[in-house]
């Protein structure tokens, strides 16, 4: 199964708000808790999630090196490491699947148009007619 990665979501965040991962974390610091700030712990926990992999999956290479051998102690620690890899693993799944569909519900919005400039007719009005001086009775 193919996964977006920590690095593929920051870019796709960073294309979404048109500004640096760096700069929209800085931002998000002073703003209240909103849509920019779980896309962030997302991604977060996202990278987290495939430390978490990397640390595993090496901590298994070295007890499956060639030159070492497999005795009734490392065996437990073979499954112990496989579980924690296995689980690391499916919590990287779930947190990509996760952020990539908010981030696939949600669209850059266009920068504002100007206003269409006012036709010159409207802006010299023709003036009020004069008012006369209402007679006292």
């Amino acid at each position: 199964m193919s996964h977006l990665t920590s690095t593929d979501i920051a870019g796709r965040i960073e294309d979404l708000y048109g500004v640096p991962l760096a700069d929209l974390e800085t931002h998000a610091q002073d703003q209240p808790p909103g849509m920019l700030s779980a896309l962030l712990g997302m991604h977060d926990d996202l990278a987290i999630a495939e430390r978490s992999i990397n640390v595993h999956r090496d901590h298994l290479a070295r007890l499956v090196h060639p030159e070492r051998q497999i005795g009734r102690h490392e065996v437990s620690h073979l499954l112990d490491g496989s579980r924690r890899l296995a689980e690391a693993v499916a919590v990287r799944d779930g947190q990509a699947k996760s952020v990539a569909a908010v981030l696939q519900s949600l669209a850059r919005v266009p920068a504002p148009t100007p206003p269409p400039p006012i036709p010159s007719s409207l802006l010299s009005a023709p003036p009020l007619p004069a008012r006369t001086a209402a007679r006292n009775r």
